[in-house]
């Protein structure tokens, strides 16, 4: 049975994958999938972040060997988590069958006003220098990844929960953020196939990093015309559906 390790992006944590992990498990027909919460999120809220990715691929491998989980692994990541996994492939390419990027941005390949757009600055910069409640904090965040039009109000009502539950602290959303616009990816293509998703109307990392990942890489991709940056939200459905032809184009 294939083993799909699933990687979230910058302060979320497992349950942001929401309904996406049970329409992956079906289209896949079974595959084991687990999803980690990196640390400083989630299960692991109460532990530091680190402030390099490559310490966060170390904490994944080390994690899974506890688990008595053996690779190879397939990755899916999304956003800070597509770093993990681009950074895994690249230095225990061994280790991966194949790897799935969703919505991320990678230096060298893109410039800082593509990697986060512009018109975001004033309410990320607001909330992390102010601060807001949770209901500020993720109402803010839903509206910027996400153009969702079903059951918002569902998403909204858990994502607060799950914060107050679960809070990340500030110090750690900012060794995260440190993580994601510290890192830089090598210039040579990572050897495990790869998948190089995208939305057209992300509303946070512009669409044309994914290209340049793709182009570079000379990776398969794949745009949705109308998702958001939370594409797994947005249309997992579709994500689902591309992930299994890829892999069967891969495999025929």
């Amino acid at each position: 049975m294939t083993t799909w390790i699933f990687l979230r992006g910058l302060t979320r944590e497992s349950r942001h994958w929401g309904e996406f992990v049970d329409i992956f498990r079906a289209e896949s027909r079974g595959a084991e999938v687990v999803a980690l919460d990196l640390p400083g999120n989630g299960s692991m809220n109460q532990l530091p972040s680190f402030t390099r990715v490559q310490d966060m691929v170390a904490w994944c491998r080390q994690e899974l060997s506890a688990r008595g989980m053996r690779p190879p692994y397939c990755l899916l990541g999304m956003s800070l988590g597509a770093m993990v996994a681009a950074k895994w492939a690249c230095a225990h390419a061994e280790e991966v069958r194949a790897c799935v990027l969703i919505n991320t941005s990678l230096r060298p390949y893109s410039p800082f006003y593509q990697r986060l757009r512009p018109a975001n600055y004033p309410a990320l910069l607001k909330l992390a220098l102010l601060g807001g409640s949770d209901v500020e904090w993720e109402t803010t965040i839903l509206r910027i990844t996400s153009r969702r039009e079903r059951d918002v109000a569902g998403v909204l009502a858990s994502w607060i929960a799950w914060r107050r539950e679960r809070p990340v602290a500030r110090a750690n959303a900012l060794r995260q953020l440190l993580a994601a616009w510290r890192y830089r990816a090598p210039v040579e293509r990572p050897l495990p196939p790869m998948l190089v998703l995208a939305s057209a109307q992300d509303p946070l990392v512009n669409p044309q990093c994914s290209r340049e990942i793709a182009k570079c890489w000379q990776a398969a991709y794949a745009e949705h015309p109308a998702a958001g940056h939370d594409l797994p939200l947005d249309d997992g459905a579709w994500v689902a559906q591309q992930v299994r032809a890829w892999l069967g184009s891969i495999e025929a």
